[in-house]
């Protein structure tokens, strides 16, 4: 058992409707411990590519993105949700329906910060049916460069995501894979890796 496995035992509750509920120490508290050792983690997994921008998606994204980007050197990108008055009209743009908040959000990222250049790093907290790693792949593509994996804290490994970017041919990355949870029992079984 790995450490972030270790740590979604201890802390982690499982809810009705496939839900794993981390926000003590994951995405709403932030353990930045934990968040520090994720970003190790990925500079391992990782450590063959070259990757010259990470890409995350807002809000719960950004804190691991970040500490991933600290082992790497280069530059974190969020794709933003809501447009605000500073932002221009020139930007890439993906629908991304979310499985925890039951609703498609309109993405974008500036076309100034990804460019046919770079070689991209996908980095998010969790992956259920894939849509958010999928919308940002779509985003790296319109901007003409090249996505060398994705990395994801908790992947829910009983829903299909993870097995569609791995069919498509993607590096993914997963520090804890979660093959059942049981809302009745708090019990969580993880995938060997």
């Amino acid at each position: 058992m790995n450490f972030l496995e270790e740590r979604i035992c201890k802390d982690g509750i499982v809810k009705p409707g496939n839900v794993l509920k981390v926000d003590s120490f994951l995405n709403h508290q932030i353990d930045i411990d934990l968040l520090d050792m994720m970003g190790k983690e990925f500079k391992e997994r990782f450590s063959n590519e070259k990757i010259t921008k990470i890409l995350t998606i807002e809000a719960s994204g950004i804190g691991m993105a970040c500490m991933t980007a600290r082992y790497f050197g280069v530059p974190v990108v969020f794709a933003k949700k809501s447009q605000t008055v500073v932002q221009d009209d020139d930007k890439y743009i993906a629908d991304v329906a979310s499985y925890t908040h039951k609703v498609t959000n309109h993405v974008f990222v500036s076309k100034k910060y990804i460019c046919p250049e770079d070689k991209v790093l996908i980095i998010d907290d969790f992956m259920a049916h894939g849509q958010a790693a999928l919308g940002l792949i779509d985003i790296v593509k319109q901007a003409g460069g090249s996505v060398v994996g994705v990395g994801i804290a908790i992947e829910k490994g009983f829903q299909q995501g993870g097995q569609i970017l791995r069919d498509r041919g993607y590096k993914l990355e997963s520090i804890a894979i979660v093959e059942s949870m049981d809302p009745e029992t708090g019990k969580i079984e993880f995938r060997k890796q």
